[in-house]
């Protein structure tokens, strides 16, 4: 029997909202992948079992969490029924960078105003029309995670080992669409190809190639949104087909790069 699951995503036209997904599994698990933006996240039904930052996470039905961005992370199903979840992509108006480092620290907020701020909002995006409400509804939840957050100092300068991992990371953003070989980004950065694989996954927590494979999967789901046609997606993120595209989409997501936008 196929695993059950249903998908839902859009981006409203909310400022500060990058895009709102609400899914159900039952057995799909996510691979260490990032986000270029801040991921608000409750679940109505199971929970949700995730790795952030080495430290192994959960989120329980009565807390919200909020996982940041550029910092890997997984997750899977910690009940045998699965998990139904609502996200909201969150851009950098919302919250600046000094907030990354608490939000590592303490990702789960056991807030029940908080959860049922998150839940107005996402009935409000659900309709349009309401983006009044939306916007105000947002800026309540915002003024809330900042005072639970308190901001310290850039986590840029705080990553262990940032030189050439960093080095190499800001390789793999500027060449994300047409990629870099292992060789040449060692001969870019000064390091040995093996040296620069340990020094990237032991700052970031992740592989180079973990990290290009989920920015071009972060990218797709965004041109998808825009209303691209996979295919044309596909090129436009880097990857080297649809299959390919649709191969990677379906690890990372959970569905096809086709039925991520259908209601």
């Amino acid at each position: 029997m196929t695993p059950r699951q249903k998908i839902s995503a859009w981006r409203p036209p909310v400022a500060g909202v990058v895009e709102v997904l609400h899914a159900h599994f039952t057995e799909h698990a996510y691979p260490m992948h990032v986000h270029d933006s801040w991921t608000l996240l409750i679940v109505d039904d199971g929970e949700v079992r995730y790795d952030l930052d080495r430290y192994e996470r959960g989120t329980p039905s009565d807390t919200v969490s909020l996982l940041p961005p550029h910092v890997p992370h997984n997750g899977s199903p910690a009940t045998p029924g699965g998990f139904r979840k609502r996200v909201i992509y969150l851009d950098m108006t919302q919250l600046d960078a000094s907030f990354i480092g608490a939000a590592v620290d303490g990702p789960d907020l056991t807030d029940p105003v908080l959860r049922g701020r998150v839940g107005q909002l996402h009935t409000a995006l659900a309709h349009r029309g309401d983006e009044f409400e939306a916007e105000s509804r947002l800026a309540l939840i915002s003024e809330r995670l900042r005072g639970h957050l308190h901001p310290g100092p850039d986590p840029a300068g705080a990553v262990p080992g940032r030189g050439i991992a960093q080095d190499l990371r800001d390789l793999l953003d500027e060449r994300l669409l047409e990629g870099v070989s292992l060789r040449e980004a060692a001969r870019t950065v000064h390091a040995h190809p093996t040296h620069l694989v340990r020094a990237f996954s032991k700052a970031f927590h992740i592989a180079p190639h973990q990290y290009v494979m989920s920015r071009r999967v972060d990218l797709a789901r965004r041109l998808l949104l825009d209303g691209r046609p996979p295919g044309v997606v596909a090129t436009e993120a880097g990857f080297y087909d649809q299959s390919h595209l649709t191969r990677h989409f379906k690890r990372f997501v959970g569905t096809t790069p086709g039925r991520y936008t259908r209601p």
